[in-house]
């Protein structure tokens, strides 16, 4: 299993890791060490870091599922605009519990689709 964490450089910055640690065996399979191989992804979160501001601060109501429905992005301009804070949305299936039920079943098809790969365009 991978594990971010902060190192420190020899020059005091911090910078973000992902490590990956396995055992390390000798010839009769006992394990002698760990090995651990490590990604620098301080520019990825930096990069994450912007993407979610630039979520959180747009002028549209931008809102986002996972998998099974569930809201995991709900930025300013939604919480604005249906009074619903993203505390009170986040991990919340969007479909059974904000949408009315004459629109819930065309909603979750076009989730559906985008979950498939299928982009809808301008769906009112």
């Amino acid at each position: 299993e991978n594990f971010e964490f902060p190192l420190i450089t020899k020059s005091g910055m911090h910078i973000e890791v992902l490590l990956n640690a396995t055992a390390r065996r000798d010839e009769q399979g006992c394990i002698i060490g760990v090995v651990g191989i490590g990604q620098d992804i301080t520019a990825r979160l930096a990069q994450e870091n912007e993407y979610t501001k630039l979520i959180d601060t747009a002028n549209a109501p931008i809102f986002g599922v996972d998998t099974q429905g569930k809201v995991n992005v709900w930025n300013q301009c939604a919480m604005q605009l249906v009074g619903y804070s993203s505390e009170d949305v986040m991990g919340k299936h969007l479909v059974q519990e904000f949408i009315t039920d004459e629109y819930k079943a065309a909603v979750q098809s076009v989730l559906d689709q985008a979950l498939c790969g299928e982009e809808t365009a301008n769906f009112e």
